[in-house]
């Protein structure tokens, strides 16, 4: 069968595959653009998203907001007039300011998760952009959707389930993953029926997008056929050209088996999946002597400089394990053996580098 078009309200993509934000650096301006031009949905993460200006590290913060606009405006010359769009993290320092730089910019989708985007709908207020939360079960998807329609009589423009295949954070405790992957495929159904509830109430359609684990055609295929409008892909795209994370990176992915590829310990109290490595042993080492003793009050990893990446009520200097940001940065500052990166359960498959272009090829195909 051929693919069908993702329709959000009067946005229609080509092909029904969003790419997944990644940060920090990895799914930038190019990668992005790329994606859009292909008739899918690029994506740029605001993790941290100027970290390569020259002023980011006396304003890390100033910097990123400023830099949001001139992302969003380099993807648009790769996008052929393509959809773009932000991931932007609830968790995140600012988060509201960030939310709306993004749409004085114009970005046409805001993906928003990690935490609940609660007031969403107001920061983004008449704006033509559309705003969609990501949610890993259907309480989550009532909590959300329930608060938009009776504070600010709204619903989402289109809805994202991450699944506990993803990379990166996720919205599973650690000891939930593994029956989580076994039930996952129930939860989406429950979730796309509570979503009709509100396509009814407002008399308008919300697609519901997977992502999670979603490599090849037949993974598509299967979420379409539970009812799915379309998918999101991340980690498979870290193996193209267009990606914006440096080569020693991608490099990473292009060693790694699927025994490399494990659940972590974050400072945001989520498990996150990423690439084994230097970093990840010395956490884990570190997590087990916290546990074997009182937890001492510095980090495992001491902090070089606070670069306000996470709202303060969520990141404790004294008592977080590590700096995120500093792990990010180092994974794509040429320091991968000391630098967080994060992949999904698939990203050992990534054994050759591809084009963003072929990658659609084949799924299209």
């Amino acid at each position: 069968m051929k693919l069908p078009e993702l329709k959000i309200g009067d946005l229609t993509a080509k092909v029904p595959i969003i790419q997944g934000g990644m940060g920090i650096g990895i799914s930038l301006n190019r990668l992005a653009g790329t994606v859009a031009a292909q008739g899918g949905i690029g994506i740029l993460s605001t993790a941290q998203i100027g970290y390569q200006e020259e002023k980011f590290e006396r304003a890390s913060v100033r910097t990123n907001l400023q830099t949001i606009k001139k992302q969003l405006d380099k993807a648009r010359s790769f996008a052929k007039g393509g959809i773009l769009g932000f991931n932007v993290m609830v968790a995140s320092f600012r988060y509201d300011d960030v939310v709306r730089a993004t749409v004085e910019a114009g970005a046409d989708v805001i993906i928003s998760g990690a935490g609940l985007p609660m007031n969403l709908p107001e920061l983004v207020g008449n704006a033509k952009t559309k705003i969609a939360p990501i949610v890993s079960s259907v309480k989550a998807a009532k909590i959300i959707l329930r608060n938009w329609a009776k504070k600010y009589n709204r619903t989402a423009d289109f809805v994202v389930i991450e699944g506990p295949k993803a990379g990166g954070h996720l919205g599973f405790k650690a000891s939930e993953i593994d029956q989580a992957i076994i039930g996952m495929d129930d939860e989406i159904v429950k979730i796309i029926a509570h979503v009709k509830e509100y396509e009814e109430k407002f008399n308008t359609t919300i697609p519901v997008i997977f992502a999670g684990g979603v490599w090849d055609r037949s993974d598509i295929e299967h979420y379409l056929d539970l009812g799915c409008s379309g998918v999101q892909m991340a980690t498979r795209f870290i193996g193209t050209q267009e990606c914006d994370a440096p080569d020693d990176f991608k490099d990473r992915f292009l060693k790694a088996t699927e025994d490399d590829i494990h659940l972590t310990t974050s400072p945001v109290g989520l498990p996150g999946r990423a690439i084994d490595n230097k970093f990840t042993e010395t956490i884990t080492a570190g997590v087990d002597a916290y546990k074997a003793q009182p937890a001492p009050k510095t980090p495992i990893i001491p902090i070089a400089k606070c670069l306000n990446c996470l709202q303060h009520k969520l990141c404790d200097r004294k008592t977080i394990p590590y700096c995120i940001s500093e792990a990010l940065l180092n994974s794509v500052e040429h320091n991968t053996d000391m630098g967080l990166i994060f992949s999904g359960s698939n990203g050992y498959r990534i054994n050759e580098i591809t084009t963003v272009k072929a990658i659609f090829d084949e799924l299209t195909a």
